[in-house]
């Protein structure tokens, strides 16, 4: 008897230490980088390690569902017939598309794709006089000619295809953020191609602090910045037209394509960086902003309840609530206000 109660003596107290052992460790951030999409990632999280051997599967899993470039995707597969059965990524993208067209006024629109390869910017294509023939184009441009039916998604043309280039990357930083918390992980950074979802606090114990790019033609990423923020619990996603256009006898023409007329937009607006609830708004509502003029951008900014910062040759906008953010002015050109 007394041997077998100094056996569970023994057991309890073998139990009581891997117990405080593991209360006593010490959760450490993880630092992690890669290439998905043709763009590189970074993410830092606070958490198991391991948790690092979950996050390509996450963004393999999104680009399954979304990437036009996996001909096996469902949205190749949409793009090829007039309906496609829609997963859980392809249904939350589809959905926050037709809701940010609406409140843009149709300037966020995914199905711009054909006039973008028109215009010479896609993969493989060369403007001409066949590929011009933007009227013809423009009668299946338009989600509005497309809805969703339970788990279906339909096309009124066949024709029209989508492209969620524009809101796919936040969904993205999105999707890898929802992974985390699922395994508890509060706190996180993660970025695709310069979008971010932030939660929690940084390694520092502060919020996380973000640098938005000066947009000069020929800088490379984070080479100048304009000012430093302070975020947490949202997402921050820059658009901008001074990295991507094409340039013809020193004719500049912008990646933007305007879904109402079929053209490139050349705005006076040079970025724009959105703060939303989630990476995948600002990202919609960051390109939005870019395919109008700055009254339509403000008054989108205004219309969804988010905060933004415009950025004109000589000037700046902020949005009232965007300046709580703000720790940090590295430059400041003339007209900076929330005029």
């Amino acid at each position: 008897m007394i041997s077998i109660i100094f056996r569970l003596c023994i057991l309890l107290f073998i139990a009581i230490c891997i117990s405080f052992q593991g209360c006593g460790k010490k959760e450490t951030y993880v630092r992690c980088e890669g290439m998905i999409w043709n763009t590189l990632y970074h993410i830092t999280y606070k958490g198991d390690p391991n948790l690092k051997d979950s996050i390509l599967p996450v963004l393999n899993e999104v680009g399954a569902s979304l990437s036009v470039f996996d001909p096996h995707s469902l949205v190749s597969a949409l793009n090829k017939g007039r309906e496609v059965e829609a997963d859980i990524h392809l249904i939350k993208v589809f959905d926050a598309s037709i809701d940010i067209n609406r409140l843009s006024k149709g300037k966020f629109d995914p199905t711009v794709s054909p006039l973008v390869d028109a215009w010479g910017f896609g993969s493989g294509h060369t403007p001409s006089s066949d590929t011009l023939a933007i009227d013809s184009i423009m009668d299946f441009i338009g989600i509005t000619k497309t809805y969703r039916k339970g788990n279906i998604i339909y096309k009124e043309d066949e024709r029209t295809k989508f492209n969620f280039s524009a809101i796919a990357k936040g969904y993205g930083c999105d999707a890898v953020g929802e992974m985390f918390r699922r395994n508890g992980v509060k706190d996180y950074m993660v970025e695709i191609g310069g979008e971010l979802a932030l939660s929690g606090h940084s390694p520092s114990g502060s919020n996380w602090r973000i640098a938005v790019d000066a947009p000069q033609e020929g800088n490379n990423p984070g080479e100048e910045t304009v000012l430093i923020l302070s975020l947490t619990d949202m997402g921050i996603a820059t658009s901008g037209n001074y990295r991507n256009f094409r340039e013809d006898g020193g004719i500049k023409t912008a990646h933007t394509i305007s879904p109402e007329t079929g053209r490139p937009i050349l705005s006076e607006i040079l970025s724009a960086t959105v703060l939303a609830p989630t990476c995948m708004e600002a990202d919609a509502l960051a390109t939005a902003c870019m395919a109008g003029n700055a009254e339509e951008a403000k008054s989108l900014i205004k219309e969804s309840h988010t905060e933004s910062m415009l950025i004109f040759a000589d000037s700046i906008w902020i949005s009232p609530g965007f300046y709580q953010y703000i720790i940090s002015e590295v430059s400041e050109p003339a007209g900076t206000g929330p005029n």
